[in-house]
């Protein structure tokens, strides 16, 4: 029998739509986070990067009482003729919810590690707040905005309790590969299990060659426009 390489798709197309989705939010919430005054941001920064610290069953549990039927927010959804629950849509959302922390902590700590003087010349020369997001802040903090996006790529391939949760074990929609792992050692297919081990092992080992790789890049020039 051809072996089923359904669990690899799902996984990547999750991987990929969830990266997107916590590169972009993550960004924006470490910039609004960085101009508030320091008591509001240390709250802020505390429920931003609450998810990090509970199990992924945890959140997974917080999620199903979020978007379950029962709710008032799934029942909304329900009307509206969206089901959450048991779809390839919570994969996306649990693996989003898992790796916004990890992605908006590298992307502060990428934004505070640039030279604050710059900024201030910047604001002194009369540069918009916009303009000195996209010209210079973006810029000088890309190195680490790109080993966040890779630690949020690893993240998501591996998450595996909250996807549990909220969207089962369905083969060919929600079934990813550390989920497919799980159910092939529990039906005892050692064989199946170890070819999936070794395709995210593989997958991870790329993802940070490929972050080296570019962590040796020449460091980028601010843009004087």
């Amino acid at each position: 029998m051809a072996f089923d390489l359904t669990p690899l798709w799902i996984s990547l197309k999750t991987t990929l739509v969830s990266t997107v989705i916590v590169f972009f939010l993550g960004i924006a919430a470490a910039r609004w986070v960085m101009d508030l005054p320091p008591r509001t941001r240390g709250i802020m920064d505390a429920f931003f990067t609450f998810p990090m610290i509970l199990p992924p069953t945890v959140l997974g549990f917080f999620l199903l009482l979020l978007l379950g039927n029962s709710s008032p927010l799934g029942q909304l959804l329900k009307g509206m003729g969206m089901n959450i629950i048991f779809s390839w849509t919570a994969t996306v959302i649990s693996g989003s919810v898992v790796a916004f922390p990890l992605m908006y902590r590298t992307a502060r700590g990428a934004f505070e590690q640039v030279d604050r003087s710059v900024i201030d010349v910047a604001r002194t020369l009369g540069l918009s707040r916009r303009t000195i997001f996209m010209k210079i802040l973006l810029p000088l903090s890309l190195p680490g905005l790109m080993a966040g996006t890779v630690l949020s790529f690893s993240r998501t391939l591996g998450e595996f309790g909250a996807t549990l949760m909220i969207a089962g074990n369905i083969p060919g929609k929600t079934q990813t590969l550390p989920i497919a792992i799980f159910f092939a050692v529990e039906g005892g297919d050692m064989q199946t299990a170890l070819t999936l081990v070794s395709l995210i092992m593989l997958l991870s080992l790329l993802c940070m060659v490929l972050q080296g790789l570019w962590s040796c890049r020449p460091k980028v020039m601010v843009s004087r426009r």
